[in-house]
């Protein structure tokens, strides 16, 4: 055990939340997937449980990766993500695979495997904008420092929106909130949202009045329940407040869960009152912390980093990851209409799983460097010896 701690650098806290929020997802996705396995794998119920972890597995291989690289690469890689990211996204929003009105996934031919092209401009665009940020701070409150991060925004947003609005969105606030600390004039900011929102409501228009109004349609239905409030229209809602109510305030009943058979996508989308129907509300809390302290462990990363660019962007993937955690969270309470984003590193997942593992690991090469330049800056150079406490 000593042996794999030291060739672990960087945040050993981050490390192991990310071991704990993996723990629970292979917990919660063997419940979870129970049903599904009698459905497609003739009671296999081992099978989407070897999958998970496999997906675990890789997806902590690809964060050690992506540790060991100093961060300053990224600032190559960020550009280049991104000038790939565009042409993904206009070819996933007019070839990609239907499913359920929406197209969001490219099929890899030889591979014969799919992914979500959002996932991959997500990380793109955060590590663009961290880019940017850090390197026009000297111009940054001048329309010649401003356009370079507005207009990749914009764009990014607009592709993702047809076939995922909640992602377009998250990933917007996000953009926002970094430009915020990255000392983006309020005026420019609300430009940005100005421009952002004139877009959306002009797209809603147009596709509204076509026969086939594609995502449109349930975009409208579900903002319509939420709003009315009734329980009758809020299929997913309803059973999802049942499993809580099953919870209680504590219980250790894993595998026991009644609701995983009425909730649609128990495994993803509605895996958190899975969590708290087997485990209580004190589980439900622990997940809450385990993301609170993950982004408070990362804005210390971001107050330590000697380098503009590696504070936006441990701050930009972090902020990123623990809003879709909370959206997650608001969604299974009643707080939020329903969307379609999952819980980063419980819920059942591909390459959401997969680019959420390599942006954990852009942070953490952050603090990996921090602890190097420390190290050597009060003269000591024994590269096992951890700074950020």
């Amino acid at each position: 055990m000593q042996q794999i701690l030291k060739q672990l650098k960087g945040d050993r806290s981050i490390w192991l939340i990310v071991v704990m929020l993996s723990l629970f997802s292979a917990l919660a996705v063997y419940s979870a997937t129970g049903g599904l396995a009698f459905q497609n794998q003739q009671g296999n119920t081992e099978h989407y449980l070897i999958k998970q972890l496999s997906l675990i597995g890789l997806g902590f291989g690809l964060m050690y990766m992506a540790h060991l690289v100093n961060h300053n690469y990224y600032w190559r890689i960020a550009q280049l993500l991104l000038l790939i990211s565009l042409p993904l996204l206009l070819y996933t929003l007019l070839f990609g695979a239907n499913i359920n009105d929406a197209r969001r996934w490219v099929n890899v031919p030889v591979l014969n495997i799919t992914f979500q092209t959002s996932d991959l401009a997500k990380l793109a665009l955060i590590m663009y904008l961290a880019r940017m940020l850090s390197k026009n701070q000297h111009i940054i409150g001048t329309e010649k420092g401003f356009i370079p991060v507005i207009v990749p925004t914009v764009v990014v947003c607009i592709l993702i929106v047809p076939a995922d609005l909640s992602t377009a969105l998250l990933l917007f606030i996000t953009s926002l909130i970094l430009m915020f600390i990255g000392r983006v004039k309020i005026r420019h900011m609300m430009l940005t949202l100005w421009i952002g929102a004139s877009l959306l409501f002009l797209y809603v228009g147009i596709i509204s009045m076509m026969p086939e109004k594609g995502r449109v349609a349930t975009w409208q239905s579900r903002i319509e329940r939420y709003v009315n409030g009734n329980e009758n229209d809020q299929y997913q809602i309803t059973q999802a407040k049942i499993a809580l109510a099953n919870g209680g305030l504590v219980r250790v009943a894993p595998g026991k869960s009644v609701q995983r058979h009425f909730l649609p996508h128990p495994y993803s989308d509605f895996i958190y009152a899975i969590i708290i129907e087997e485990y209580g509300l004190l589980g439900g809390v622990v997940i809450v912390f385990l993301y609170l302290a993950f982004l408070y462990r990362c804005i210390l990363i971001f107050v330590r980093s000697p380098g503009a660019f590696g504070a936006f962007l441990a701050v930009g993937l972090s902020i990123s990851l623990v809003i879709q955690a909370l959206m997650n969270m608001a969604v299974t309470v009643g707080i939020l209409p329903v969307t379609g984003l999952t819980l980063p590193l419980v819920s059942m997942g591909g390459t959401s799983l997969l680019f959420t593992s390599v942006a954990i690991g852009i942070i953490l090469s952050v603090s990996s460097d921090i602890e190097k330049l420390n190290v050597v800056s009060n003269g000591n150079f024994d590269k096992d010896t951890p700074i950020i406490n």
